[in-house]
């Protein structure tokens, strides 16, 4: 009579519980896994009682492994590695043009440049599933978190492939109205008596933010918003200036974008790939179209 396998052998479960414990909450390991956080939450529930011991201790801010826990992490690290490994470079072998392929971006880039463009690639193979997630934080792409990511500056993670593939400029906006209130602003006087929108302070030093900083030493900071929507909700709504793309702001005849004395600043868009899901043909193709098509609007995302 065969002997039941233990339910602790079942990578699945093994592989939530890892994303658990990388996570610290139900709803970040349910995003990081793509379910929802009831399914996370039950599966853990039923593992912990086919094993008959806790592997988290659940707190006010989330769940924290148990001492068993942790001396697991490091041989479900290596579990988690290798059986990525393996999908990797099974999807490489893989010849048709059909299958999934997540990508990630962030904020106003991945709505407003990369969308457009994976939809013009959907349209073109209606056998390959095209998922995009937009979020601020950085997604592992070694953990398989996604297939591939546009965003800036560069990519620290290890076994990645990463190009640039556009630039992207950036212009100081007003709208018709704050102007006609107010006037245009005094770059030699560093924009005093004016109003700007500006990143939150855990936002980083970013080019634009720097350049709005030389601009407009003077100017009050209304506001401070981590989404570029937000700093484009207080330019429409006449209340503020600020450093907006412009391949977002450009075709909005409620806005005027400010000739400024300083060159405008221009960021390099980059795409990030595991260097071992790179040829799978699926991911080879939308690497070739996103390059080509980004090519092709290059004097949208950076014009004259």
């Amino acid at each position: 009579m065969d002997t039941p396998a233990p339910p602790w052998t079942n990578w699945d479960d093994l592989r939530l519980a890892l994303a658990v414990a990388r996570h610290g909450t139900l709803s970040a390991a349910a995003r990081a896994l793509r379910t929802t956080q009831p399914t996370i939450s039950r599966r853990l529930a039923a593992l912990e009682r086919a094993v008959g011991v806790r592997l988290f201790e659940r707190t006010a801010t989330g769940l924290s492994p148990t001492p068993l826990c942790r001396s697991l992490l490091d041989g479900l690290e290596a579990m988690d590695q290798g059986a990525l490994s393996i999908e990797r470079r099974i999807a490489a072998r893989d010849t048709a043009l059909q299958g999934r392929v997540a990508v990630t971006s962030i904020d106003w880039l991945g709505d407003y440049v990369v969308a457009p463009m994976l939809a013009r690639f959907g349209a073109l193979h209606a056998s390959i599933d095209l998922e995009l997630v937009n979020e601020g934080r950085v997604f592992n792409l070694a953990r398989g978190e996604a297939d591939l990511a546009f965003r800036f500056g560069p990519f620290a993670q290890e076994n990645l492939v990463e190009r640039k593939v556009a630039d992207v400029r950036f212009g100081l906006y007003a709208s018709v109205e704050y102007l006609a209130r107010h006037g245009p602003p005094d770059f030699a006087q560093g924009c005093a008596g004016h109003a700007v929108v500006t990143l939150h302070r855990d936002g980083g030093n970013a080019p634009d933010v720097d350049w709005l900083r030389r601009l407009a030493p003077a100017a009050r900071v209304v506001l401070r918003a981590n989404g570029i929507s937000a700093h484009l909700a207080a330019v429409e709504s006449g209340e503020a200036l600020a450093v907006l793309p412009r391949v977002v702001a450009d075709g909005r005849a409620a806005l005027q974008r400010l000739e400024t004395p300083v060159p405008e600043p221009v960021r390099a868009m980059r795409l990030g790939v595991h260097a071992e899901l790179r040829k799978a043909p699926r991911v080879r193709a939308l690497i070739d179209f996103a390059v080509q098509d980004l090519a092709q609007r290059a004097g949208v995302l950076n014009p004259p």
